[in-house]
């Protein structure tokens, strides 16, 4: 049973193509800045990550996004020696959907087009043997309401005929993610359906023609876990792509819910895979083709350039636009003015179980090294010349638990600890995990100042569509940090 993500960690809506004997996967990344992370793979299990698409306010504005809007479902193909990138940027749903290309993956990527009139999300390209890209979509608008698929330019996002209506779907709800394909003669359509939590599920369909109905594969859903015991849940919004040996594979997202009923999910949806076989004319989903070894996340980052590494984001603004680098081990972030968003230097939690470190220079400011599902949901550590005090938010409810001296020393070590609880009886522990915080003293001794239940920091309670984060914001003034890292507890993430 493969319960092992390719990409773990708030990596959802996964888009894959393939470019010579490599692989690049998209996901999307909502309100967080830079937008679109790409990785890429020779071997499909084991996957880099080589940039983030969408890397400046002209490609992409998040300022006014709140959780859980922005970027929805990414394509991502490769054609005539280009990489094509298209998806929807819910802020400016007006717009149409988004579209770049690049002739390398790690960038730079072009500035956007939009297609005006292509109002809905999760777009999808494909070019037929006449070379004509169709653009295809969840369609939003009132006189077309479902699955909507028109002929473009991509260069410059003028559509070249009115848009048509493909498949709706078998039935269940939301049916949205379409991804079309051309093989054997036919036009493939697959999407998803159930919507993205636990009634998740995969269906297709194929026509002759685009402009004729498509018919629904009778073993439809050809992915579902629903109603099942399986550790993934949610499983869903697939892709295809057709290998370098001409075999078959599917990208899917699923969860790891934990605790008791209804169970909690906290590192967002998770990239998963399988192999494909095609049978008389239909796709077969197997789910026990591959088997990715879980990757150690761990890292330290010492900030020893300029160059901020891929993994770190930020809700609503670029990193660039609050960081400024003095010097290694000298990143500086400087606090908002009022009224502007809150900026948090993030990286995206891996694993069911990690530490994470920070060493702060607050003599200047306050700042605070927290995780985080939302604005509304994080547990904390705020710094400032003088004290540590830990805070629990939880919607509404937000409680300083508990307020320290700093630790003598130049700077402040802070550490946040996820760890699964331990289990008690015939019934599973209600939460997902426990999660610590504490101070750190010279010596790396920690002085903990409290452990707190982890299900308030889970979709299942927050909702929404990311998935837990943790970094530095800066609160007041300026802070400079000095270090950050990240350990995997286990081989088992």
């Amino acid at each position: 049973m493969t319960t092992t993500p390719i990409i773990a960690g708030f990596h959802p809506d996964p888009s894959i193509c393939r470019a010579g004997d490599a692989y690049y996967i998209a996901n999307s990344s909502f309100e967080f800045a830079p937008g679109v992370p790409i990785h890429r793979s020779t071997d499909l299990v084991t996957w880099t990550l080589v940039a983030n698409a969408l890397q400046h306010p002209g490609q992409l504005n998040l300022h006014a996004a709140p959780a859980s809007t922005g970027v929805y479902a990414p394509t991502l193909r490769h054609h005539g020696k280009k990489f094509w990138l298209v998806t929807t940027n819910v802020v400016e749903f007006h717009r149409g959907q988004l579209i770049v290309s690049a002739d390398d993956p790690a960038g730079p990527w072009s500035e956007p087009v939009h297609v005006d009139g292509a109002v809905g999300i999760d777009p999808d390209l494909v070019w037929d043997e006449d070379g004509t890209c169709h653009l295809t979509w969840a369609s939003a608008g009132p006189e077309l309401t479902g699955i909507a698929s028109a002929p473009i330019d991509p260069v410059t996002g003028k559509m070249l005929a009115p848009p048509r209506l493909l498949w709706n779907g078998t039935g269940l709800a939301y049916p949205e993610g379409p991804h079309l394909y051309r093989r054997d003669g036919w036009w493939y359509l697959m999407l998803a359906e159930g919507g993205t939590e636990r009634g998740h599920a995969v269906t297709i369909a194929r026509s002759r023609s685009l402009d004729e109905p498509f018919e629904a594969a009778p073993a439809n859903p050809i992915l579902t876990h629903r109603s099942t015991g399986h550790p993934v849940q949610n499983t869903g919004h697939a892709d295809l792509v057709q290998l370098a040996d001409g075999s078959w594979a599917m990208v899917y997202l699923g969860v790891r819910p934990r605790g008791r009923s209804p169970m909690f999910h906290v590192n967002g949806r998770e990239t998963f895979i399988a192999g494909v076989e095609w049978v008389d004319g239909w796709p077969v989903v197997d789910e026990e083709r591959f088997a990715p070894n879980p990757p150690d996340h761990s890292f330290v980052d010492r900030f020893d350039s300029s160059e901020l590494d891929p993994r770190w984001v930020s809700p609503n603004l670029f990193p660039h636009t609050f960081t400024r680098w003095q010097a290694p081990g000298r990143l500086v972030l400087t606090a908002p003015a009022q009224g502007d968003p809150d900026p948090v230097l993030s990286a995206r939690a891996r694993d069911p179980e990690w530490t994470a470190e920070a060493r702060l220079d607050t003599s200047r400011g306050t700042g605070r090294f927290l995780v985080r599902l939302d604005g509304s949901h994080w547990y904390g550590l705020t710094a400032d010349a003088e004290t540590v005090e830990a805070t629990v938010v939880i919607g509404p409810a937000s409680t300083t638990v508990a307020r320290v001296p700093i630790p003598p020393g130049g700077s402040v070590g802070l550490r946040i600890s996820v760890r699964e609880p331990v289990p008690s009886g015939l019934m599973p522990p209600p939460e997902p995990d426990i999660v610590e915080l504490a101070v750190l003293a010279a010596d790396g001794t920690p002085q903990v100042l409290g452990a707190f239940d982890g299900r308030y920091l889970s979709t299942e309670v927050a909702g929404g569509f990311t998935g837990r984060t943790f970094g530095i914001e800066p609160v007041a003034g300026e802070v400079v940090v000095e270090q950050v890292s990240y350990r995997t507890h286990t081989a088992t993430a």
